[in-house]
């Protein structure tokens, strides 16, 4: 029996990135070192070093499994809908632990190229959601838009990102219906 088909190496692996999840979700990237995360899983920390050697690539496969809902489920009308949206999306910028986890990929993304790829996923999913849907809402007359549904994601999610990371400040509910109607003629302006 291999590694990767012995239930036991699938239990402490998944115990190990359950772990990980939760110590980021909870106090950010620099609370997943190899120590705390055996701690918290209740795994031996050479069991921790076994699965990942280094800190790097768990706590990249731990940002990995951070659900991203957003934009998942358009819905009509998509002025309404892209507001929802943005403020969800808004509202968890403001959390710290969310906060890092976002700056975290950034900034690692510049040097290592496993977390820049994580970071191009990302990014793609969000855009091309968003994209879809605008064509979408395009194609049914609710807007005209001024630039391409590729540029959305960066005109709508950038101010809120740049609000929440480097201003530290809330997104409020102007900015984000300024975001909103520089995408384009929405139908009911």
């Amino acid at each position: 029996m291999t590694n990767e088909t012995d239930p036991r190496f699938a239990r402490s692996r998944d115990a190990i990135l359950n772990a990980a999840r939760e110590l980021l979700l909870e106090s950010g990237p620099t609370a997943v070192t190899h120590a705390q995360v055996a701690d918290r899983s209740g795994v031996g920390r050479a069991t921790v070093y076994r699965h990942w050697p280094q800190t790097g690539p768990l706590l990249l496969e731990a940002m990995a499994t951070v659900p991203m809902p957003f934009f998942d489920k358009p819905t009509a009308p998509t002025r309404e809908w892209l507001r929802r949206e943005l403020t969800a999306i808004a509202r968890q910028l403001e959390l710290d632990d969310v906060r890092a986890v976002a700056t975290t990929l950034a900034n690692t993304a510049l040097w290592d190229e496993n977390m820049d790829a994580s970071r191009a996923r990302f990014a793609s999913i969000l855009a091309d959601r968003l994209a879809i849907a605008l064509d979408d809402a395009q194609a049914r007359g609710e807007i005209t838009l001024t630039l391409t549904s590729r540029n959305a994601a960066a005109m709508t999610i950038g101010p809120m990102y740049y609000r929440s990371t480097i201003e530290r400040a809330p997104t409020d509910s102007a900015l984000i219906e300024a975001a909103i109607a520089a995408l384009g003629a929405w139908s009911t302006d």
